[in-house]
């Protein structure tokens, strides 16, 4: 028999309070966001009853679709990749934009943002592997950014945000967790910036990253079960 939404979810936060206990952390500093891409309004309603309020999309297209037809006191993230072209609809679908991976694209977000009236908050999204396959900032380019962003006035940057190598073993993140922990305690004493939040985990390294330092953990199948994904 299936668990219903509601036990999978205490199931998580079980887990997180469990992985804050290992690392002498409270349970508080870890928020949810409950990755929706892909399942539809119903799914996010029985979220919202179980009481999760913050959800993240991969695709300003399907989030632009989907978003009028859920309850309206919830705060979106952008999750994914973020075209230059699609700036101005996710400044105005969005809550906060995960995913920076460019000072073009930073700067196209300061436009828009002027250009709708708001201060927009936004993570920065670091490559730490360094892999090709995957977008991101390179470490050694972070510093840069963060200086050029002492000059805007629409976009905050809150935080940062990384993917480890897809890995079966869960351990194998830990070392692309910590090391963005580690860079961001660097970046914190050399550019002023308090980069408070640390998005990094997905439904299946959650726990590993939570023990490094994660303010938020980004899961999907964990909660609502397997993607219908063409």
């Amino acid at each position: 028999m299936n668990a219903t939404f509601e036990n999978r979810l205490a199931e998580v936060r079980r887990r997180i309070k469990a992985a804050c206990e290992r690392s002498g952390r409270r349970p508080e500093e870890v928020r949810i966001l409950a990755v929706s891409k892909t399942y539809g309004p119903d799914c996010i309603r029985e979220a919202v009853a179980c009481g999760l309020t913050f959800f993240g999309e991969s695709r300003v297209q399907e989030a632009k679709q989907k978003i009028p037809l859920c309850p309206t006191a919830l705060t979106w993230h952008l999750v994914g990749h973020l075209q230059t072209n699609k700036v101005k609809d996710a400044v105005n679908l969005f809550g906060l934009i995960q995913a920076v991976d460019s000072l073009k694209l930073l700067l196209a977000i300061e436009t828009a943002a002027e250009a709708a009236g708001r201060v927009m908050p936004v993570f920065l999204e670091v490559n730490v592997s360094g892999e090709s396959s995957k977008y991101g900032l390179a470490p050694a380019a972070i510093p840069d950014v963060l200086k050029a962003a002492n000059g805007l006035r629409r976009v905050d940057i809150q935080g940062l945000l990384t993917i480890p190598p897809l890995a079966e073993d869960p351990e194998h993140a830990r070392p692309y967790f910590r090391n963005l922990r580690e860079l961001r305690d660097r970046w914190r004493q050399e550019t002023g910036f308090e980069l408070r939040e640390l998005s990094m985990g997905m439904s299946h390294d959650f726990e590993v990253a939570v023990e490094e330092g994660a303010t938020w953990i980004r899961v999907g199948t964990i909660l609502f079960g397997k993607r219908n994904t063409p």
